[in-house]
């Protein structure tokens, strides 16, 4: 009869071998690639490997650590607690379930698979390239290749796959294949239960009426929530790369409800998802139907010469650029301006800017830039790469493995709802913005005839930014502050891109940064920031309410005589899917 040790010790140095196999295959994959990588960056010659010394440093560490985990497997006692040689990086959750401690095989698993993984990262970090964004596009690949390796993606190698197999007597495998068939003819993982959700029904759902439309816009009035509103309206303009109501959720998280019920007359571009009709607009086109445009429909139906704007993500770019158009033709347009989480200064892209360079600008301006759609699927698995673990494998695993439904989730749904972008109008921006960064240069880009200066744009700015944002980085953001014309107040928000923006304040969660001092460096300006809890809403609605006039008596209809309502919010564009 076999000895159950030889087993164990068998499948531990099985499991060691595949994690050597696994760092031995990624410098393979990094050697075939590296032809792809000099291509992207003419001016590096090579991909080099770390320095010798801090390459013997690496290897030795990690086969010293390696050593470590193997000599405490050894010492293993069934029931004995004992600490872990490698923890995961704070917030990875995919080993938190008990199944990966239990079991002495599964637990050495996570654990070398951890230390591959670090070992990987440190290396690519150790690579010496002068070129910053190919070194920042390594380490992008990286990461890739550590998240897509992780033991629980593998049914082999999951422990809760095994376990919930044998509690379902393997009825969780049939609905795994369900869950996999279901994804693969709706051509998208399930993030969320699509079912639990409609646009106008539970989604997008604050009262009021579109008062104007045209080929890629329709302008939405909301109806007033106080009896008094203040004399100032505010436009608002989200991105047009994802569906404007990440700002009009559900009632308890929506920013548009939340602006209306303090007594503001809010209007808002509902973007059109691009089809074919729209697939050879540009960016000037962009500027001129959709911000300038609305820009002018808010003055008419209002009387107000000077209404405050408010632009979030690509929203905040396209609305900046239109005022400094307007500046140039000598108007003076708006009395405030609101950037949430925005670029003007594109030199640190965050990750998104690592996979742009001159062969994938010149390629989508060869093929669709004349011309052409972007799919929003495509742009949306750009997205979820970037965080792949929370937007790509945690899904694969709960759905393809464990048989799961995702539970309901609005910002998810929202996040699983992409529109198309028009080839001329994407082109335009890679190049012009994330490639060559020419917007902050005064001069530099003519838009609709005018040479733009973002200097000239001198009205009151309040500057959003979010500190664990992995698309617009918060020092990027707070460099804004140097290219506006204006007095600034910039703000520093918890979380991420989107879940530090929407932070209702009738949750008020989190926390936020605030400072009065002018640093020129966004180090210096953190250094004398204030700590405040809750969201940063109540900050911005202080902000605002400031700089938005008397009260005055809420009109009761919405539009004017020459702006009739023609549908009621949130409108048709919206509801149009990719």
């Amino acid at each position: 009869m076999s000895n159950p040790n030889d087993a164990t010790d068998a499948a531990m140095a099985g499991m060691m071998q595949f994690g050597q196999a696994m760092v031995k295959n990624f410098f393979e994959l990094a050697g075939k690639n590296s032809d792809a990588l000099r291509k992207s960056a003419p001016s590096t010659a090579s991909l080099p490997l770390p320095e010798a010394g801090r390459l013997a440093e690496l290897q030795q560490q990690y086969a010293r650590r390696h050593a470590e985990l193997w000599s405490s497997m050894m010492r293993y006692k069934p029931g004995e607690e004992r600490d872990p040689v490698v923890s995961p990086p704070r917030g990875d959750r995919r080993f938190s379930a008990p199944e990966w401690r239990e079991s002495p095989i599964f637990d050495y698993v996570r654990q070398a698979y951890l230390l591959n993984a670090e070992f990987l990262q440190e290396a690519a970090e150790a690579v010496p390239m002068a070129d910053g964004r190919l070194k920042d596009r390594l380490q992008f690949v990286t990461r890739q290749y550590v998240d897509a390796m992780a033991p629980s993606n593998f049914a082999a190698t999951n422990p809760e796959f095994i376990k919930t197999a044998i509690e379902t007597k393997g009825e969780s495998i049939t609905a795994g294949i369900r869950n996999l068939i279901g994804d693969l003819e709706k051509g998208a993982i399930s993030m969320t239960d699509d079912s639990a959700f409609e646009v106008g029904r539970n989604l997008a759902i604050s009262p009021g009426s579109v008062v104007y439309e045209n080929e890629l816009m329709q302008l939405v009035q909301y109806s007033p929530l106080t009896e008094e509103v203040h004399s100032t309206p505010l436009l608002i303009v989200p991105p047009c790369i994802n569906k404007y109501y990440i700002m009009d959720l559900q009632p308890n998280n929506s920013l548009v409800r939340f602006i209306v019920e303090n007594g503001h007359t809010v209007f808002l571009v509902s973007w059109k998802n691009a089809s074919p009709n729209e697939a050879h607009f540009g960016w000037d086109d962009y500027l001129e139907k959709g911000p300038i445009t609305a820009l002018g429909v808010v003055r008419d139906i209002t009387g107000v010469k000077k209404p405050n704007v408010l632009g979030f993500c690509v929203g905040g770019t396209l609305l900046t650029s239109s005022l400094a158009v307007l500046r140039g033709r000598g108007e003076d347009p708006v009395n405030s301006l609101t950037l949430m989480t925005t670029l003007l200064d594109f030199d640190d892209a965050g990750e998104l800017g690592c996979l742009i360079d001159e062969t994938s600008v010149a390629a989508r301006e060869a093929t669709i830039g004349k011309g052409g759609l972007l799919p929003g699927r495509e742009i949306a698995s750009v997205f979820s790469s970037l965080r792949a673990n929370d937007l790509i494998w945690q899904y694969v695993v709960g759905n393809y493995l464990k048989g799961n439904k995702p539970p309901a989730f609005d910002l998810l749904y929202w996040n699983s709802d992409p529109t198309n972008l028009p080839g001329p109008f994407l082109a335009w921006y890679l190049r012009n913005m994330y490639l060559e960064n020419n917007l902050r240069v005064p001069g530099r880009l003519e838009m609709l005839g005018v040479k733009v200066d973002l200097g000239k744009v001198d009205v009151p700015a309040y500057l959003l930014a979010t500190r664990e944002d992995h698309i617009v980085p918060w020092q990027s953001a707070y460099l804004v502050r140097g290219l506006l014309g204006g007095e600034t107040r910039f703000v520093l928000g918890a979380s991420g891109h989107i879940a530090g923006a929407i932070n209702p304040a009738s949750k008020n969660k989190r926390n936020y940064w605030v400072s009065d001092s002018q640093a020129t460096t966004p180090e210096e300006w953190l250094e004398t920031a204030e700590d405040r809890p809750g969201s940063w809403w109540l900050d911005w609605i202080e902000w605002l309410t400031s700089r938005s006039g008397k009260q005055v008596a809420a009109r009761g209809r919405l539009g004017s005589k020459q702006y009739e309502p023609i549908e009621p919010a949130p409108g048709r564009y919206v509801k149009e899917r990719a």
